[in-house]
Parts: structure tokens; sequence; C-alpha cells
């Protein structure tokens, strides 16, 4: 039985995460739960699957949940540093980082330097810190797991294959909610518009992502890291159906395709299951009913977080982490509505563009870099809210 940690586990992957484990009950036990601020559903969830400890980001709810839990046999942990101490637990056999955000680039590196598989849905990890995370790997002889249904894709046309052979990377993209929307309206989406996505039913942070897809353009960089291919065979197109899940062209032209309704369970399940496939139909895909697959070339000019990412990869060093926690930052600022939709990509613009990049960054650079970051378009924001 293979021994897991769920990081994050009250977000949309943590939940199915769970999900698939209580699918599989003869496959897994869950040692470790961790949450970022609610308590609640962490404490159902810890009395249903009696993990050996939680840890609860949110200092001020540890409280709450060590009162719900007290009965139970359960540690409690709180804070980051609770978090992280979970992270390094070495009685799991693999940790599932599923922490929204640049929380989640500290727990990875805590769990590989603790000797322990990591299945990866926290995007910002290999985004902020892939020479980092990559070295770790080769260093402890580790295995990363991607669960980005996008990635989980490509990691399985690939199996068998030779990396030399690969022509081109495709990762596919819906589109988001403004695929078809004109340009000249984008001044006019509010957050319950960017909320709405057409196929997927995903946390806020990434659905907003979505909707700038600069939820693809970190995909553009994770794959870099996760399959070492350089940035010009790396390739997107928009395919509004979310069947396909992802692509690689090889040179002979052939062309190998991952497809799958979308469901996050069914990379989840590959993630933990690897090397095997565990036999759980969620839902059968019936090519049929669904009818036609389509496919667009993005819009770079609707959808310039794409461009930024291709440029942040390209320069490399600190500008993937600087383009992230602008990002991040300006994505929560919309929500807030602090900010418009179009201003979460001049922020990020002007942050690369303004801001000191580093080449080879060690771990205390790239931290420093995102609480400088922070800073800068925090007073970008506070500026434009004064005038």
């Amino acid at each position: 039985m293979k021994q897991i940690s769920i990081l994050g586990s009250t977000g949309s992957i943590g939940v199915n995460t769970i999900r698939v484990v209580n699918a599989n009950p003869d496959k897994f036990q869950i040692n470790y739960l961790s949450a970022g601020s609610n308590a609640g559903l962490l404490i159902e969830q810890a009395i249903v699957n009696k993990p050996k400890a939680v840890a609860i980001a949110d200092s001020s709810k540890a409280a709450q949940v060590e009162k719900a839990l007290r009965d139970y046999s359960i540690d409690v942990l709180a804070g980051k540093e609770g978090i992280l101490e979970l992270s390094s637990r070495r009685d799991v056999d693999l940790v599932i980082n599923a922490i929204v955000g640049s929380a989640g680039l500290e727990p990875s590196i805590y769990a590989l330097n603790a000797g322990t598989d990591l299945a990866l849905s926290n995007k910002e990890s290999l985004v902020m810190a892939g020479e980092i995370i990559n070295d770790l790997l080769d260093k402890k002889q580790l295995n990363l797991f991607p669960i980005d249904s996008e990635h989980s894709a490509i990691w399985q046309c690939l199996m068998g294959e030779n990396l030399k052979n690969i022509r081109k990377l495709i990762l596919t993209g819906s589109g988001g909610p403004f695929r078809t929307f004109p340009l000249e309206k984008f001044r006019t989406i509010t957050p319950e518009k960017a909320l709405k996505h057409p196929t997927w039913n995903m946390g806020r942070k990434i659905t907003i992502d979505s909707a700038t897809m600069m939820n693809k353009g970190l995909e553009i960089i994770e794959a870099y890291w996760l399959f070492h291919v350089p940035p010009e065979k790396i390739k997107v197109v928009i395919h509004p159906q979310s069947i396909i899940h992802s692509m690689v062209e090889f040179v002979d032209g052939s062309i190998k395709a991952q497809l799958g309704l979308p469901d996050m369970k069914l990379p989840i399940q590959f993630a933990l299951s690897y090397p095997d496939r565990f036999p759980v139909a969620w839902e059968e895909t019936n090519l049929a009913k669904i009818g036609q697959l389509t496919f667009e070339e993005p819009d770079y000019h609707k959808f310039p977080a794409l461009q930024l990412a291709f440029d942040a990869l390209k320069r490399g060093g600190t500008a993937p982490a600087i383009l992230n926690v602008v990002n991040e930052y300006a994505v929560y600022a919309f929500l807030e509505e602090k900010i418009s939709f179009l201003d979460i990509p001049d922020l990020i613009e002007e942050a690369l563009s303004g801001l000191k990049i580093i080449d080879r960054p060690k771990l205390q650079d790239i931290l420093e870099t995102e609480t400088m970051t922070k800073e800068f378009v925090k007073g970008k924001i506070d500026q434009e809210k004064s005038n």
C-alpha cells in the first residue's frame, strides 16, 4: 500500500485526489493532509481519512482544527512551518503537491530534500525554480509525476519514445471563456464573467489564469523543465472541446495524442498509479457523442500572456519567477476588483522590463525576488488607485 501526503487537500486538485484515493482503498494510505485556510473541509477530510497529522497554513484556524480532532489522535500543525514540516516527513512514498500559487514552491523542495517522490500539480514550483527542482531530482534520484492534464498527456505520449525524435510538444488549451470575445470589449470583463470556464471546473485562481491564457503560459515553462526541449519546440493550439489534452509530434510527422474527458481525476490517478493503471473508469469517453474535435491558432494579440511566458522562459534566471509572482498578485487584485482584466498582462510586462533578473538563482534568490516583485506590483496597483 502506497503511503501518501496530500498538500493542499481542500483545493480542487486535493479534493479530486482524495476521491481517487477513496476509489482505490486497497492501494493508498493517507498519512498527511494540509490546507490553506479551509478548516472546515480539512476537519471533514481528516475524520474520514484518519491521517497521522494535518497542517493548516492559517494559524488563526489551528485551534478550531485541534478542538475538532481532539478525539481522533491526529496531530495538528500550523503556519508555513507546519506545512514545511509535513512536506519533510519521510514516512511516505509520495507527496502530492496541490497547493495553489508560489506558496507551493518550498514544500516541493522540502519533499525532494527529504528523499520523497513528488506528484506535482503546483505549476509554480517548476516555473519559479525549474533548475533547482531538476538538480534535486538528479541528485536524489527521485521521480516527478506531473498532474496537470497537459503534461500528463505529453508524459503518456512519450512513453517508450526516444526524446531525440521529438519535433514539437503541442499543448492544447480550451481558449477559456473569452476565446471568441472581441478584444474591444475586454475592458468590460468582470471577475464574474472570467470565472465561467466553458469546460473545466477549477479553483478561482487557475480559472482566471485560463481566462487570460496565463495558465497556458505557465504550462509552457513547466513543459520546458519537465521534458527538456527548447522553447521553439513547444507549441500551443486551441482545442475548445478539451478532449485532447496534449500531443507530441515526432520527426517523421507522426503525432501522438492523449484523449479523455475534462476530468482531473484521470491525470491524478495516473500520477498516483504509475507505472500501473487502475481499472477505475470515472466516465466513459464517447467520441461519437462528442462529435467534433476542432482546433485553432492562439490569438497572441488578445492573450499577450502567452508571449510574455515565452519571453520570460527565453530570458531565464528569475524572469519566470517574476512573471509568476506578478501574475498571482494581479489575479487576486482583479478578483477583488482593484484592477481590470487588461491590467494583468500590463503589470507583468512592466515588471519583466523593470525588475532586476538574476541568472542561475539559488532558492534564496528566488524567495527574495518574490518579495521584491510583490512590493513592486503592490506599489503599482496602489499608485494606479490613487491617480
